[in-house]
């Protein structure tokens, strides 16, 4: 390949892990499984923490979280204790590797890449992700691509609600995102003069989630003979279809990627994480044990609260800090004490019967080079992720068998997927990869070495 004069493409499957791509599907996927041929493959260790806000932009700019200051999905505004703000492109302040390639001419097409609402001018086109509201909205860049991709297949459709009951419709829904956003990306792929197109179907992180249940017989809600069982292997073999046939469409001598964000593992339960702080008393708030109610709905008595928690995949806690948090408490002197006395107690939660949890604890400013933004005091992967927090209140257990906001079966794990095929590749290699070397590998595919090793992470060629 020379270096400088190839074409990139980056097919981003958000959540999907090693052990389902690499291995027990792997034989039933014919597309991506003679790409892995002749490849650099293996696991990929994501960020901290493990979910697709901020992972995607981890992986594009080389940063970390902390220098993006983007911890999840919402974040806390300025110290307050309801007041949030939602991630959205605008937010992304770091050059992404797109932008690095448009200042040397080279022109991106962007569909689906967390965040990318608002839509942002790029040196090519770009269509927005699954935080969109809706398609009623400007969703792409240029203003006019809009017209185009709706002449095409009608209503875009950038995410859909995998949390009901109702499963049949989730499922047809998610076939029907993913075939209109292939369509889109056939299109595109052979419409636009692209040096680099990157893609992130999300369709595969809604399907383990809200079909995983079904088809893990170790899953403790495993529902055996289900009809929904071959759901999720049969959207993978839809996915490796839809690759296969946007494969056949790229240049031979174009480099190829396969990428996760994160992965992904059967949930064990819910943890009650401001049920428990209230039993430590480090909460002060009083609820009805009998109806679940969210935090932002409790009366909580803050001059006499010492921390509290957001739910999630990870839990966010929060200390209230004189002079920090209007009504603060903790003396700034006190601090570093009171959190490590805290991240103890949660280190030390056992699970419902008593076992032993691997609990993991990180503080931001430890963790990362620097800690921008509205971060939190503690983030914490309880029993290292396998049991998601549940901020919601009035559980009578602090052990739930289920999600607190609707049906979710499945949870992160720390290790995705990471693909790089590129034509002199004559076979297979496997090595362990980092989020963080993503972004200098694609620059250096386009000669860009000098910026590549400005980053976090280290080129794989």
């Amino acid at each position: 390949m020379k270096v400088g004069k190839t074409k990139v493409l980056v097919i981003g499957l958000d959540s999907a892990p090693p052990e389902l791509l690499f291995h027990k599907f792997i034989d039933n996927l014919p597309n991506i499984r003679n790409l892995i041929k002749k490849s650099l493959y293996g696991p990929m260790k994501s960020c901290i923490p493990a979910i697709t806000i901020p992972a995607w932009m981890c992986m594009a700019t080389g940063k970390t979280p902390g220098e993006l200051g983007l911890y999840g999905f919402r974040h806390r505004k300025a110290n307050s204790y309801t007041d949030i703000w939602i991630a959205h492109s605008l937010k992304v302040k770091e050059k992404a590797v797109w932008d690095y390639l448009s200042s040397r001419g080279y022109k991106s097409v962007l569909v689906g890449v967390p965040p990318s609402y608002p839509p942002k001018k790029i040196n090519g086109w770009l269509i927005s992700c699954f935080i969109t509201p809706d398609s009623n909205v400007n969703y792409t860049y240029p203003a006019e691509l809009k017209r185009e991709i709706e002449k095409l297949v009608g209503e875009y459709i950038f995410d859909v609600i995998f949390r009901k009951e109702d499963r049949d419709a989730v499922k047809e829904q998610i076939w029907e995102m993913t075939r209109k956003r292939f369509e889109v990306l056939r299109y595109l792929i052979q419409e636009k003069d692209w040096d680099y197109f990157q893609f992130v179907e999300i369709g595969l992180d809604r399907i383990h989630h809200s079909f995983w249940k079904y088809f893990d017989e170790n899953h403790h809600l495993y529902e055996p003979n289900s009809k929904y069982q071959n759901v999720v292997f049969d959207y993978y073999k839809l996915l490796d279809k839809e690759i296969g046939k946007l494969l056949k469409l790229v240049d031979e001598n174009a480099a190829i990627f396969i990428v996760s964000d994160h992965g992904v593992k059967a949930m064990k339960g819910a943890f009650a994480v401001n049920q428990w702080l209230i039993s430590e008393k480090l909460l002060n708030a009083k609820y009805d044990g009998g109806k679940i109610i969210r935090f932002e709905d409790l009366n909580v008595n803050w001059n006499k609260t010492i921390a509290w928690a957001w739910g999630g995949y990870y839990s966010r806690i929060f200390l209230n800090v004189e002079g920090r948090e209007k009504n603060g408490i903790i003396k700034q002197s006190h601090y570093d004490s009171v959190r490590e006395e805290i991240a103890e107690l949660v280190k030390s939660i056992r699970g419902k019967d008593g076992e032993k949890w691997n609990t993991k604890v990180f503080y931001p400013e430890e963790i990362y080079p620097i800690a921008r933004g509205d971060k939190p005091d503690l983030m914490v992967y309880f029993d290292d992720l396998n049991w998601r927090a549940a901020g919601t209140l009035g559980h009578p257990s602090l052990y739930l068998p289920e999600n607190d906001t609707g049906p979710d079966d499945a949870v992160h794990s720390e290790y995705g997927v990471f693909i790089l095929h590129v034509p002199e590749m004559e076979n297979s290699k496997v090595m362990e990869t980092s989020i963080y070397d993503f972004a200098p590998t694609v620059l250096s595919l386009f000669g860009l070495k000098k910026i590549a090793e400005k980053l976090r992470g280290t080129s794989l060629l």
